[in-house]
């Protein structure tokens, strides 16, 4: 049974495992620590074992950004990801919802597609040779 949460302090070292795991660094120790404090991270849990995490701002132009959706690589295609966006959905502060991927994450602008997102832009040069899809989501109030 899986269940979504606020993260607490006290799972930081948990939610950096996994993103080390995924980035194959600890770089964003950090961001992941403030995030956690501002409780704009939410964390995805089966049996108490958090299998992924998603991270959001309001400084997008006083929109919601969801800026990080990490699953553990071993706990993939479970539809974690997928959950945890919804759940977002349920409590962003904002009506306007955006993200965004890189072009060649084919699966993430699935997931984008299957939930309602639709394409907003395109960012060059932040991956060389990779542009990063802004997608947008309108929620109803």
């Amino acid at each position: 049974m899986m269940q979504i949460t606020l993260a607490e302090p006290g799972e930081l070292i948990d939610i950096s495992e996994i993103d080390n795991g995924v980035i194959g660094s600890y770089s964003r120790k950090n961001y992941l620590k403030v995030a956690i404090e501002e409780k704009r991270c939410l964390v995805a849990k089966t049996d108490s074992s958090i299998v992924g995490f998603l991270i959001y701002n309001t400084d997008f132009f006083n929109c919601s950004f969801i800026a990080l959706v990490i699953v553990h690589p071993l706990e993939r295609k479970k539809g974690y990801a997928k959950s945890l966006m919804r759940y977002f959905e349920t409590i962003s502060p904002t009506q306007k919802v955006f993200s965004s991927t890189n072009q060649s994450n084919e699966n993430m602008q699935k997931l984008f597609i299957s939930i309602g997102f639709v394409k907003s832009g395109y960012v060059e040069n932040l991956d060389e040779g990779d542009p990063e899809i802004i997608y947008f989501k309108m929620l109803l109030s």
